[in-house]
C-alpha cells in the first residue's frame, strides 16, 4: 500500500433518485492553500506515469485509492449492510483496508472532475441532495452511472500534505461527521462551504489495483 498524501512537488521524485446531467464544477474561488488536482497529476503522485499531462491514459485506467479521515484516523468504508435509505453510505470507521474501503477515481476530461466508484458494490458515489435534515448531502455508493450528483473535485494542500473532496453538484466540501451518533456516526456529507479543519481533510493511499 503506497501513501499518496505527500506534496505534489515532493512526489515528482518520491511518489433511488435520478441525478442531473454532468456539469463543470463550481470553482469561483479556490480554498486558500489548496489546488485542484487533475488526473495526470494524481497519476504522477501514485507513480503510474511520468507524464502528468497524459489525461487520456488516466481516463482509461482509473486509480484505486483508499480515503483516511484526518480527524479520526479511520478509513472510509462503503456500508453495504446498512438498511434503506442509507445502504451504501460512506463512513470513516475502519481500522484497516479491506474490500469495502477500495474506491476507484475516474477522471472526466470534459468537466475536469472525478467520479468515485466503490469497488465493494460497483456503484458510483452520489451526493444525496434530496435527503433532508442530518442526512442532507450524504455520500452513498448507489448509482449505476456518473451524472452531476456523482462528480467531485479533488483538492490538495501542499503544506499540509492533505486532500479534500468538493461536490461538483452543490459546490460544498465533504466533511466527516465526527459528532454524529448511531448508524451515521462518521458518515461523509458534502455540506461545508470551506475546508475549515480536519473534518474536511483526508489522506489518500494508492492500493495498486
Amino acid at each position: 500500500m503506497t501513501s499518496v498524501l505527500l506534496s505534489l512537488s515532493a512526489l515528482v521524485t518520491a511518489s433511488a433518485l435520478a441525478a442531473p446531467t454532468a456539469q463543470a464544477a463550481p470553482r469561483a474561488s479556490a480554498p486558500s492553500g489548496w489546488d485542484a488536482v487533475s488526473a495526470g497529476e494524481l497519476r504522477e503522485i501514485a507513480g503510474v506515469t511520468d507524464n502528468p499531462d497524459d489525461v487520456s491514459a488516466a481516463a482509461e485506467e482509473p486509480l484505486t485509492l483508499a480515503l483516511e479521515s484526518v480527524k479520526n484516523a479511520k478509513f472510509v468504508t462503503t456500508e453495504l449492510n446498512h438498511t434503506a435509505p442509507n445502504t451504501g453510505v460512506l463512513r470513516a470507521r475502519s481500522d484497516k483496508i479491506g474490500g469495502w474501503e477500495s474506491l476507484s477515481f475516474e477522471w472526466d476530461e470534459a468537466t475536469q472532475t472525478y467520479a468515485v466508484r466503490s469497488l465493494a458494490n460497483n456503484r458510483y458515489v452520489t451526493v444525496e441532495q434530496n435527503y433532508t435534515g442530518a442526512s442532507e448531502n450524504l455520500l452513498r455508493a448507489r448509482s449505476t452511472s456518473a451524472g452531476g450528483w456523482e462528480r467531485f473535485v479533488l483538492w490538495h494542500n501542499e503544506e499540509l500534505d492533505r486532500w479534500a473532496l468538493q461536490s461538483a453538484s452543490n459546490g460544498l466540501f465533504v466533511a466527516m461527521e465526527n459528532g454524529y451518533t448511531g448508524s451515521l456516526q462518521y458518515a461523509l456529507r458534502a455540506r461545508s462551504t470551506d475546508i475549515t479543519g480536519s473534518w474536511e481533510e483526508f489522506n489518500l493511499y494508492d492500493l495498486g489495483v
